[in-house]
Formats: C-alpha cells, structure tokens, sequence
C-alpha cells in the first residue's frame, strides 16, 4: 500500500512473524490499489452495475467506510479513487483526468449486500485511509489469538498497543506535532487502544511552488485547503480512527471538532494560525487526560 510496518512484541512465539506477513499479505492481496490483481482493483475494473463477489473482510472495511462517509456528509469517502489518482497521489501510472464532478458523492454510488458490492457509475474505490487501520486490528486480533498479551504494532503511523513493555511501563506514544509548530508534546499510552494521525504535512506533492495535501476533499475533487494541520482520533478500533480522522481533517475546524464532539469521538486537532499553532481536544479525549 505504499507505506511500511512495524511490531514490537513481547516474548513473541517462533511463528509470530509468519502470521503476521500472512494477514498482512492477505490485506494487500484484498484491498491495495497499487496491486493490479487485488480484489478492490478487480472490483474498480468491473462493468458499471455488475455485481461483484468479494472477501468478508473487504466487505466489512467498505461498509465501515460507507457509514463515516455517511455521517460525515461525505468529507470521509472510499470511492474517491478517481480523485486522488487525477492529483497523483494513487499508484504509479494512475493518474488521468477526473471523471465525474466532484459534488456527485462517488460513495453513493456503491452498493453493498451480502457477499457482493457494485458499482452503479464509474466510480473508483480507495481504501488507503482505512484499510491500513484495517490490518493494524487484524493483527492485533491474531497475536491475541496466538496468546500474545504485550505488543505494539504500526502501520504507515497509524498505532495499537496492548499490554505494556517488559519493564511494565505502557507503550507510551508521542503524537506528533506538525513541523515548525510550537505546541507541547501530547503523550498517550495506548493500552487497548488505537491511535490515527491525519496531517498535511506527512504526504504532499508541490506543483507550480504550491504544496498539495494528499487528503483530498470531495466536495471539491481537490486537496483539502483548510488550516488544519492535522488531526489524531484515539479509538478502540484502528480502522474507525483512520477514517475519522481523514474526515474531520477534510471537515475542517468548526464541522469536523462539532461532529466529533456529536459522536464522543477522542480527538485532537491542531489549526495553523501564521506560524504557530493552536491545539483542540473533545470533551472525550480531555476526559483521557485527566
């Protein structure tokens, strides 16, 4: 999916790395778009209004994506594919001329039964900002399986602790702060919980001496142009931070912190004002950290 991992595990069995690659292969092989035989490049390739069978596990990751898309009015939307591949942040050799208007809400577009999705326009899917939280809880769920009780394990910066390190202190994790922001360091310990960061600092493109922010905002087709520099969801799901995250990064300040606060989601937004920043939490995430 264009990022890489990392496990850190405590008295991890012999076999632990093998699963591992295993449910991370199988990820990929269900819902990378820069592997042009995955199940979501086979779903994205075929006809308009066929169904096609997919994975459970595919499945599930696109209904979880389809209900934030829907609660956050389409600021979070798995089926903006064609979007991000015209502004170049898709696979090598993705991107072309966008092929819808960006008000028609490409999430709309897709259905969902049991065992089958299709598409009723020429939408494309892209899970990147929830399938990588996807894999972080399925891991997760497979070292407990293997009776594995201390770990921390990250995908392309998205996190989930459990248990705590052999010296027993928690898996104490930084959230990062946007470079060249002066703002104190927020420090969480994650200990059956997840955490997701969406900034426009950690991928961008420059065109013509302007920076690009790899999150793309549907309403406009283009990439988000707010002043939010990033924002970091803490949850017991990875895959459900991810997106949050994404969506109320595209919200913006004002709808993105109100719906969040609605939804009693965990959050902490930072807003770019000249060269200094300026830190939000919810009631919820304050709540933590008392």
């Amino acid at each position: 999916m264009g990022t890489t991992w990392s496990a850190r595990i405590v008295d991890a069995p012999p076999h632990c790395a093998g699963v591992i690659h295993s449910i991370l292969a199988h990820v990929i092989g269900e819902m990378s778009n820069w592997e042009a035989g995955s199940d979501v490049s086979r779903f994205n390739g075929a006809p308009v209004g066929a169904w096609v069978t997919l994975p459970d596990n595919l499945l599930c990751v696109l209904r979880a994506g389809l209900d934030v898309a829907r609660m956050s009015e389409g600021a979070f939307d798995p089926a903006i594919g064609r979007m991000i591949g015209t502004w170049g942040f898709g696979p090598p050799g993705a991107r072309g001329e966008p092929a819808l208007h960006p008000s028609s809400a490409p999430w709309r577009s897709i259905d969902v039964e049991p065992g089958r999705a299709r598409r009723r326009s020429d939408v494309q899917l892209d899970l990147s900002g929830i399938a990588k939280g996807f894999a972080v809880d399925a891991v997760a769920r497979a070292l407990l399986d293997l009776g594995v009780q201390h770990f921390l394990i990250e995908i392309g910066g998205e996190l989930r602790g459990a248990g705590v390190k052999p010296d027993l202190q928690p898996w104490w994790v930084d959230v990062e702060t946007p470079p060249g922001l002066s703002l104190p360091a927020l420090r969480i310990a994650l200990c059956g919980l997840s955490v997701a960061t969406s900034g426009d600092y950690r991928r961008f493109a420059m065109e013509d001496g302007v920076r690009l922010s790899h999150s793309i905002d549907p309403a406009s087709g283009a990439p988000v142009a707010n002043d939010v520099a990033s924002v970091t969801v803490l949850h017991e799901s990875a895959m459900l931070a991810d997106a949050w995250a994404t969506a109320i990064m595209v919200m913006g300040h004002d709808r993105g912190m109100a719906l969040a606060t609605r939804e009693g989601l965990a959050v902490r937004l930072i807003r770019r004002q000249g060269d200094k920043g300026q830190e939000y939490m919810t009631p919820a995430l304050a709540a933590m950290l008392d």
